[in-house]
């Protein structure tokens, strides 16, 4: 196996999956409001209902997916997958009516698959020592997309609401074409599972994986900082412009800057850092990290050091990835994709909660009638969210090895 080549297009696959989201969020309102010929406010509530549609499918679909590359193989579900999630954007960019829009992002959701069984497939061709800084390599990939998503969804909007679309499309079906040829498959029948429906539900797959010595409580970690990291996201633009006055321009330079530093602490940094003081210490100090940040934040009142803060907040990432190291060698090599479906369920989960949580609480703070003003009450709300997670994490023990028998 040429595992060079096998990890290029892996990183592609997740650099695309990140830049896909990215690449399209510049010129949704003006699609919206074109398909559906209404205002801006319309396009909103729209644009709210599409993007849960399509959380909702990742968290319904995810286990079924991973499941699907625990027996079929990684190969044929990432190289489908990618064909599809070609598919849909030809359809966003062709669709003249709400409903087909919906239809898309329904199809969007349930293959975007790419990170889950990228994950999965990373797993494979890791020995156990690699692959937290592996996942850190997927991280960078991920941090990379985010940077040049947008960048490049803006420049492509000059040409039309529809052109990001095509560019996605040809973006995904290349991939996917490089992947036939290169892309090995790592499920081989000595760790193939058979596809059963009572683990290929988000239910059923968490009661599996849950099951495992330690991991319910890591996967309650998992959730719990997903939803305290999506603060970023979440409210960073809003934040920016009412506490720094920030513009646009402002905002998009803040946001690159951030995806850059995660890109380089995971694909740089995580390894030495993990193999001078082992993953679970990497989680502690990560998490520690995030909180002090998250308060910084919270309290910070100049723009300037606001983004002076941004290489800490970028090294608090090496948490993610060497939680996802510890949860990958636990399970067993027959249950990787299920694992990484399961992560994909309830990341989705924390997705949909998380913006309605940050939302609000910087609305809250921010009104006349808050007791206090306070626009970084969101930060400080993940900080607690992340002190919970280091409380809970030591209090988890050292989990064991699962084999496959």
């Amino acid at each position: 196996m040429n595992k060079r080549l096998a990890t290029t297009f892996i990183l592609i696959s997740v650099t695309l999956d990140s830049m896909g989201i990215g690449l399209i969020m510049p010129v949704m309102p003006d699609l919206i409001q074109e398909v559906e010929g209404q205002g801006l406010g319309a396009a909103a509530v729209w644009g709210g209902i599409l993007a849960t549609i399509f959380a909702a499918m990742q968290f319904l679909f995810g286990p079924t997916v991973g499941n699907l590359s625990d027996w079929y193989g990684r190969r044929p579900v990432l190289i489908i997958s990618l064909g599809i999630m070609a598919f849909y954007y030809v359809l966003m960019a062709v669709a003249q009516t709400i409903w087909l829009l919906i239809i898309g992002r329904i199809i969007g959701g349930i293959t975007a698959a790419t990170q889950s069984t990228s994950a999965a497939y990373m797993a494979d061709i890791s020995k156990p020592h690699e692959k937290a800084a592996n996942f850190g390599l997927i991280g960078a990939a991920f941090g990379t997309g985010f940077v040049l998503g947008p960048l490049l969804g803006g420049l492509l909007a000059e040409f039309g609401t529809r052109a990001p679309f095509w560019a996605a499309a040809v973006l995904a079906a290349g991939n996917a074409i490089f992947g036939y040829y290169v892309l090995p498959e790592t499920v081989t029948d000595k760790i193939r599972r058979p596809f059963e429906w009572r683990r290929a539900n988000p239910l059923g797959a968490f009661k599996n994986i849950g099951a495992l010595p330690g991991l319910k409580r890591l996967l309650l970690i998992t959730f719990v900082y997903t939803i305290a990291f999506f603060v970023y996201p979440g409210v960073w633009a809003y934040f920016g412009a009412e506490r720094f006055d920030w513009g646009p321009g402002m905002i998009g330079l803040s946001l690159g800057v951030f995806g850059v530093g995660i890109a380089i602490v995971q694909g740089f940094l995580i390894k030495p850092i993990i193999n001078r003081i082992g993953e679970r210490k990497a989680v502690i100090l990560g998490l520690s990290i995030d909180v002090l940040a998250f308060v910084l934040l919270g309290f910070v009142s100049n723009g300037w050091i606001a983004l002076a803060l941004t290489p800490l907040t970028a090294l608090g990432s090496i948490a993610g990835p060497a939680l996802q190291g510890i949860m990958s060698r636990t399970a067993s090599d027959d249950q990787q994709g299920e694992l990484q479906g399961t992560v994909t369920s309830i990341n989705a989960v924390a997705t949909i909660i998380a913006p309605l949580m940050v939302t609000q609480t910087f609305w809250y703070f921010t009104t006349e009638t808050a007791p206090v003003y306070l626009p970084g009450a969101p930060f400080l709300l993940s900080a607690v969210l992340t002190i919970f997670c280091i409380f809970v994490f030591m209090q988890t023990p050292r989990p064991k090895r699962v084999r496959v028998t």
